[in-house]
C-alpha cells in the first residue's frame, strides 16, 4: 500500500508564486524574518516526522482502540512515545508565542502542518490541535497568572489540553448545561458536572492535562448569559511550576465511536474538581468561541487532510490496479486510471484538495494580518474575511473531505471496504469532521444568519469584489479564458443570491432551508476564484514544473466544466423556499 507523500511541492509553489508570501510577511511585525523557503524548509521537516512517524501507527491505532482501566486512560502501542518525540522535536510550538516559549511562526505554516497531521494520524493530531484551542482562550481572556503558569508547557506540548463543553443534554444549545462551580473564597471554584465527548479528555503521555470546563456559577441566570468558563488542571500545579495532587476529575467512560479510535473521547466526571474563572463571570461563551473559532478552522483542515491522503492513495491503487479494456479498443487489461469514471472520481478529490488548500492558507495568512498589521483598518478588514469564512472553511472542507474519501473508497471497489486498504479507516475518521465544533448545519446557519449581514450585508460584499477584482486583475491566458469567466457568471449569480437572502434576514425558515446549499455555493466559487488564481500563476510561472503546470491547468478546467456547475442547481433549490420543507406536518414523517 502506498505512504503518505507530503504535498511540499504544492505548498511551496502556493507560498512562493500564488499568494507572495514573501512580501505579505515582511509586513508583519515580528514575521519578518519568514519568507517562502524558510516555510517550505520547516514544512519538509514537518512532513517527514508526518509520514515516518505518525502514519504508520495510524491503520494499528484504529486496530487497537484506546482502553480504560482502574481510572486510567491507555492510548495504542507507539502512541506516547511518538507524542514524546513531536514535543521534543518542537512541533507543539510552532505558531506559540515567544513570549512563553513558542517559535512564533506564521499561522500559514501551521495550518500546513495541521493538513499534514491529519493526512498522517487524525487521531494523534487532535491532542496537539485540542491543545492549541486551550492556549489561544487562555492568552486572550486568562489571567496574568494564569497565563505564566499554564501558556509555556502548553505551548511547548508538555501539557496538553482539552474542552470540556458538551454535556448529555447541551449539545449546540449550550444554554441548557446544568454543571456547576462553587466558590471557594480563595478565587478558586469547584466544579461539579458531567461531560460528554471531551476528546483527549485523558491519555498516557505524563505531564498535565488542562481542562477548560463551562460551567455555572450559583446565582447565575438561566441561559447562554449564565455561563462562565473555567480552568481545572488534572493536576493541581504547585508554586515552582511541579505537579501537585490528583484533582478531583475522573473519566467515567470511553465513547465507543464510529471513527477516530485512537482518540480517547472521554465522559468526563468533576467532583468538586479546582479550577480558576478565565474571562468574566457569565462571559463564558465569549471567551470559549475564540476557542472553538481556532478549533473549527483546524477541524476544517483535518477534513482537507483526510481527503488528500485518501486521494493519494486512490491514485496509486488506480496506477496499479488492472480492469477491463481501454476506451480505443485494445487489448486489456488495462489500468483502471484509464477509464473515465475513475478518473472523475480522482479528479474531483484532486480539485476540491487543492483549492482547499489554497483557501486555508490565504484565511490563515489573513488571520496574521488581522492579528499584526500596524494598519487598524487593514487590521479589521482581514479580521471580517476571517470571521466569515470560519464557518466556510469548517464546513466545507470537511463535507468535501468526507467526499473525497468516500469516492477514493469507490476507487478500490470492493477491496475499498475491507480493512486491509485502509480506506474504509479514512471515511469512518472523516465523518466525525463534519459533527463536531459544531456541526455543518450550525456552520451554515452561522454563515446565512451572522455573517453575511455583519456590516450590514458589507463584509460578504467586500469578498466578493475582492474576488471579481481578482479575476480582472489576473492574466488569464487563453486556454483558461473558459474558466475565469466560468467563475465570474457564478459569482454573478452569488451576488445576486447573497441580496436576496440578506432580504430575507428576519426568516428563521427561509433562513434554515437555504443555508448549507448557501455554504456549498460560497464555497465552490471561493474554490474557483483560487482555481483561475492558481493555474494562471502556473501557466506564467518559470519556477514551477512542466508536471505541476500541467496539472493545475487541467485540474482548473475540470472544476470549471465538472464541479462549478452545481452553483445553477443550487441557486435554484435555495429560491424554491422554505415552503416544501415545512409543508409536511411532523407527524405525518
Amino acid at each position: 500500500m502506498a505512504g503518505y507523500i507530503p504535498p511540499i511541492e504544492d505548498v511551496s509553489f502556493l507560498l512562493g508564486e500564488v499568494f507572495d508570501f514573501n512580501a505579505q510577511m515582511a509586513a508583519l511585525p515580528g514575521f519578518e524574518e519568514v519568507d517562502a523557503d524558510l516555510a517550505t524548509s520547516v514544512l519538509e521537516e514537518a512532513g517527514k516526522f508526518c509520514a515516518e512517524v505518525l502514519e504508520p501507527l495510524n491503520r494499528p491505532g484504529d486496530e487497537e482502540g484506546c482502553r480504560l482501566e482502574n481510572g486510567l486512560v491507555t492510548t495504542p502501542k507507539g502512541f506516547a512515545d511518538a507524542y514524546r518525540a513531536f514535543v521534543e522535536a518542537g512541533w507543539g510550538g510552532l505558531s506559540g508565542d515567544p513570549e512563553f516559549g513558542g517559535q512564533g511562526l506564521p499561522r500559514a505554516l501551521q495550518i500546513l502542518f495541521d493538513e499534514m497531521l491529519s493526512s498522517a494520524n487524525l487521531s494523534f493530531g487532535l491532542f496537539p490541535g485540542l491543545t492549541r484551542g486551550g492556549v489561544e482562550a487562555i492568552a486572550h481572556h486568562g489571567s496574568e497568572e494564569l497565563k505564566q503558569k499554564y501558556l509555556p508547557k502548553m505551548i511547548s506540548g508538555e501539557w496538553t489540553g482539552a474542552m470540556a463543553l458538551t454535556e448529555s443534554s447541551a449539545g449546540t444549545d449550550l444554554g441548557l448545561l446544568t454543571s456547576r462551580a462553587e466558590p471557594l473564597g480563595d478565587g478558586s471554584y469547584a466544579i461539579r458536572g458531567t461531560k460528554i465527548f471531551i476528546s483527549s479528555g485523558d491519555q498516557d503521555f505524563g505531564g498535565n492535562i488542562v481542562h477548560l470546563v463551562l460551567a455555572r456559577l450559583p446565582d447565575a441566570p438561566k441561559g447562554v448569559k449564565g455561563i462562565s468558563l473555567f480552568l481545572a488542571p488534572k493536576f493541581l500545579v504547585n508554586d515552582d511550576g511541579s505537579l501537585g495532587e490528583r484533582n478531583r476529575m475522573s473519566v467515567g467512560s470511553l465513547e465507543h465511536k464510529m471513527g477516530i479510535h485512537a482518540q480517547p473521547t472521554c465522559v468526563m466526571n468533576y467532583d468538586g474538581a479546582i479550577g480558576w474563572l478565565i474571562g468574566e463571570p457569565g462571559r463564558g461563551l465569549n471567551a470559549m468561541f475564540t476557542m472553538m473559532n481556532a478549533e473549527r478552522l483546524f477541524v476544517g483542515i483535518q477534513g482537507l487532510g483526510i481527503g488528500e491522503a485518501a486521494n493519494q492513495k486512490a491514485v496509486a491503487y488506480a496506477r496499479e490496479r488492472l480492469q477491463g479494456r481501454s476506451a480505443d479498443g485494445g487489448c486489456g487489461p488495462v489500468p483502471i486510471i484509464d477509464h473515465a469514471d475513475v478518473r472523475k472520481m480522482l479528479l474531483t478529490g484532486r480539485a476540491l484538495t487543492d483549492a482547499g488548500r489554497a483557501l486555508g492558507v490565504w484565511t490563515a495568512m489573513q488571520m496574521d494580518i488581522a492579528a499584526r498589521h500596524r494598519d487598524e483598518t487593514v487590521r479589521q478588514n482581514a479580521n471580517g474575511f476571517v470571521a466569515l469564512l470560519t464557518p466556510v472553511v469548517k464546513a466545507a472542507f470537511t463535507d468535501f473531505g468526507f467526499e473525497t474519501a468516500v469516492l477514493s473508497q469507490q476507487v478500490f471497489g470492493g477491496h475499498g471496504y475491507i480493512r486491509e486498504s485502509g480506506m474504509e479507516q479514512y471515511v469512518r475518521d472523516a465523518r466525525i469532521t463534519q459533527i463536531y465544533e459544531g456541526t455543518n448545519g450550525v456552520q451554515a446557519m452561522d454563515l446565512v444568519g451572522r455573517k453575511l449581514p455583519m456590516e450590514d450585508g458589507d463584509l460578504p460584499r467586500r469578498f466578493f469584489k475582492l474576488i471579481r477584482r481578482d479575476l480582472a486583475a489576473t492574466a488569464v491566458p487563453a486556454e483558461l479564458e473558459m474558466v475565469s469567466a466560468a467563475v465570474g457568471e457564478a459569482l454573478a449569480r452569488l451576488e445576486k443570491l447573497t441580496e436576496y437572502l440578506l432580504a430575507k434576514d428576519a426568516d428563521l425558515d427561509e433562513a434554515g432551508a437555504a443555508a448549507t446549499d448557501y455554504l456549498r455555493f460560497f464555497a465552490l466559487v471561493s474554490f474557483g476564484w483560487l482555481w483561475v488564481l492558481m493555474a494562471s500563476k502556473a501557466t506564467a510561472s518559470a519556477g514551477a514544473s512542466s508536471l505541476l503546470k500541467q496539472r493545475k491547468l487541467s485540474l482548473a478546467r475540470f472544476f470549471a466544466s465538472r464541479l462549478l456547475p452545481q452553483t445553477a442547481a443550487l441557486d435554484t433549490a435555495i429560491r424554491s423556499g422554505a415552503a416544501t420543507l415545512m409543508a409536511l406536518d411532523s407527524e405525518l414523517f
